[in-house]
């Protein structure tokens, strides 16, 4: 099946390119990947590669052409005779009931990937009718590999939408119009629509129409065709920051696209343990430490003289570290088992006894298996992780945002790492 070469969109402000040459010649093989030509706007060089195998046909541009976004301008043919140069879609006309608005400057799709045929877009943040300035942020588009924010390019008033929010829009098609003076009527419409719609409807029995009044855009889906979750680039990135899964707004049905004030919603959410109940929040710390020695081993003789067994002594080293003033119950687990210890405030270790109360710390000691490394995400409480290193130790601390503060969690976990590899520290 041929593949039509279009004239890429290399900036947000791009309406066109300049071919400064050909790469490959008509009737020549290419695979995917090979540079077809250079292409030169106002800003950067760049080789437009080939996104199919094939045969180069139809070069319906010559070296030194300026190509509008979106101009089919070649194609790759399953053989090299198919040379019959590809038909230039005329962009359909933006008709509204305000008249037609053809002179205004036409806001593309962008292509945001040399691989991309379509971007998503994600949410509008002008509304027809709108003014906007040369950097004013128009819209969001999201393609498989980011999502971006798309300016107008110029001033002017939004005059028209022709996508909605949650449809997928082929690259270089018109997606918004920006006029020179404000209109006297909007269009709304979607990409599956065959017409404009006025964004305001005209008075039933009015001989003359009634003003326009600037309309949003119809709100996304709860959940976007394809499975696809729509937010907003800001939101994204503090999701991944903090752990926090977008997939349960859109499970609960929370309306789509996705912003930072979602993510409020999304904190508030009873979160989920394996079974699907309430449980810890999501991981979203995650700290590692190195001791370049394990020194318990020599500091064993003087705790066994002191009464402690290992597990005590981890314990003890890790309540202390922990820096709170009261008393802190540590389970130790090891091979499977766990026992638990209360840890009197100080530095004490004479002072750990066994405990039967929840912990409000665990270590999870494996020095004496094959792991080298974990990440296993948070539990109830912090969890330390001790893993043999060489001669040295790997100590891991995993927690939810909520049950330690950065620097509680930082101060944690080089406390632990300092008394693991010099016990003594703890009595000092």
């Amino acid at each position: 099946m041929p593949h039509d070469v279009t004239m890429p969109q290399l900036g947000m402000a791009q309406d066109a390119g300049k071919i400064v040459s050909w790469l490959k010649s008509p009737g020549d093989a290419v695979s995917k990947g090979d540079a077809l030509f250079e292409v030169e706007t106002d800003k950067a060089t760049m080789e437009v590669e080939a996104q199919a195998d094939g045969f180069l046909t139809g070069v319906s541009a010559a070296e030194g052409d300026d190509v509008p976004v979106g101009q089919v301008i070649a194609r790759i043919s399953d053989n090299a005779e198919d040379d019959a140069a590809p038909e230039a879609a005329e962009p359909a006309p933006a008709a509204s009931a305000a008249g037609d608005l053809s002179e205004g400057h036409r806001v593309t799709m962008p292509q945001l990937g040399m691989a991309q045929d379509s971007g998503l877009l994600v949410t509008w943040l002008k509304s027809p009718g709108d003014e906007v300035a040369v950097e004013d942020v128009l819209f969001e588009v999201e393609t498989d590999k980011s999502t971006m924010e798309v300016e107008a390019g110029r001033k002017g008033w939004l005059a028209a939408t022709l996508a909605e929010a949650g449809e997928e829009v082929p690259v270089g098609q018109p997606v918004a119009i920006i006029s020179d003076a404000k209109p006297e009527a909007t269009v709304a419409r979607s990409v599956k629509d065959g017409a404009a719609k006025p964004a305001a409807a005209e008075a039933q029995g009015q001989a003359e129409p009634a003003p326009a009044q600037p309309t949003a855009p119809k709100p996304a889906a709860p959940v976007a065709a394809g499975g696809r979750i729509l937010a907003s680039p800001k939101a994204r990135r503090l999701a991944l920051e903090q752990g926090l899964d977008l997939g349960r707004l859109a499970e609960a049905g929370h309306p789509q696209p996705f912003h930072v004030a979602d993510l409020e919603v999304l904190r508030a959410m009873p979160e989920r343990g394996a079974s699907g109940a309430p449980g810890v929040a999501a991981a979203a710390r995650r700290l590692t430490a190195r001791a370049a020695e394990d020194g318990l081993a020599g500091f064993a003789d003087w705790a066994e003289a002191q009464g402690l067994t290992g597990d005590a002594m981890l314990a003890g080293l890790a309540g202390a570290s922990l820096g709170r003033d009261g008393a802190v119950v540590v389970a130790v687990e090891r091979f499977g088992d766990r026992v638990v210890h209360s840890v009197p405030g100080g530095r004490a270790l004479s002072g750990v006894t066994p405990s039967e109360d929840a912990p409000d710390l665990l270590v999870r000691d494996l020095r004496g298996t094959r792991l080298a490394s974990v990440e296993m995400g948070p539990e109830d409480v912090p969890v330390l992780t001790v893993t043999a290193e060489g001669d040295g130790l790997s100590i891991t601390l995993e927690c939810a945002a909520g049950q330690l503060e950065g620097p509680e969690a930082i101060r944690l976990l080089s406390e632990f790492a300092g008394r693991m590899e010099q016990p003594l520290r703890h009595l000092l």
